[in-house]
């Protein structure tokens, strides 16, 4: 059904009343890489997508849509794999990668205050310095955004040990679709009263737009290890999985990956996977230098109890950052 062409002109009108011309996007070609996320499958083009760069701004955003009942979705760096940027034809997407600033580092409370376009790994590259870092880390996260990040509460190859977003985000300030301006959360955790923070964590902006993230910082561990063990059958690298929890070790990252996974990363990743293993089990431990040599050891003998045909360790910091590499490509 075609939109009525009154409807988008008294749109456009209200925008123009918010933001500059260059903020706002109409034409075909500028609207096209705004049609879709990471799930490329399924693609709409938006009536019209606009840059804001003020909170302020977003408030008039919404204010005037929700007036006209226009959809409004939000937009991160577009990385994501669900369709949660995804376009509605009869809308407009509101993009925010212009809020891409670090707002503030506390050393002493492990936190950083940032705009929501701020990249994932920015956060850890610009706490590096102090000894800090941002634990969630998503496959995308040299693109993805912190906002886009708190919207589908992404994880990463750590997060069985450091958790999700929601673990690790301690504030957040919403604009609803009335343009009212929301904190959610605190600067501590358990704080008492409804988890708001849990219910918008992972929302897909379905319930408010994200313009500002208070993120829980972790202090980088002392001594990290990376083993890959390689299996002959699948299953003997499943239960080996299941046998390292059992024995109350929780890794920094554990992940398994079968046969065609492996040579689809290696032919992309170069990471030196064996090729010819049915299973290979990528296994990372930190924390203090004893008690990772000690938690190794412990992992040894359950890989090998499990038959794993290889047992490599990563003997540097580059070789670690490889076998990761062809997991998050």
């Amino acid at each position: 059904m075609e939109f009525d062409p009154n409807l988008k002109a008294r749109l456009l009108f209200q925008l123009n009343e918010i933001l500059p011309a260059e903020c706002i996007l109409t034409a075909e070609e500028d609207l096209r890489p705004y049609e879709c996320d990471g799930l490329t499958a399924y693609r709409r083009v938006p009536l019209a997508v606009v840059l804001p760069t003020t909170i302020e701004q977003i408030q008039a955003i919404t204010r005037a849509c929700n007036s006209l009942n226009i959809p409004v979705v939000a937009r991160g760096a577009g990385t994501g794999l669900s369709g949660g940027a995804l376009p509605d034809a009869n809308g407009i997407v509101l993009g925010l990668s212009r809020f891409n600033q670090i707002l503030d580092i506390d050393t002493d409370n492990l936190t950083a205050r940032v705009q929501p376009g701020v990249r994932n790994l920015a956060i850890s590259q610009a706490v590096d310095q102090y000894g800090l870092f941002y634990a969630p880390d998503p496959s995308s996260q040299i693109a993805c955004s912190i906002g886009g990040n708190v919207a589908e509460n992404s994880g990463g190859v750590h997060c069985l040990k450091y958790g999700l977003t929601v673990h690790n985000v301690l504030q957040i300030k919403v604009v609803t679709i009335e343009g009212e301006l929301l904190t959610i959360g605190s600067e501590t955790f358990d704080v008492p009263g409804y988890d708001l923070l849990a219910l918008m964590t992972g929302s897909e902006g379905m319930l408010g737009i994200v313009v500002e993230v208070l993120v829980k910082l972790t202090v980088k561990p002392e001594t990290v290890q990376v083993l890959m063990a390689a299996f002959p059958d699948v299953t003997d690298a499943g239960d080996a999985v299941a046998a390292i929890i059992s024995a109350g070790i929780i890794p920094a990252g554990l992940e398994m990956m079968d046969n065609p996974a492996i040579r689809a990363a290696e032919a992309f990743a170069k990471a030196d996977y064996p090729v010819d293993a049915a299973a290979i089990l990528l296994c990372e431990l930190d924390g203090i230098e004893a008690e990772v040599e000690e938690q190794a050891s412990r992992v040894r003998a359950i890989l090998n109890l499990h038959r794993a045909s290889t047992i490599h360790l990563a003997k540097t910091s580059g070789e670690r950052a490889r076998l990761w590499a062809g997991r998050k490509s």
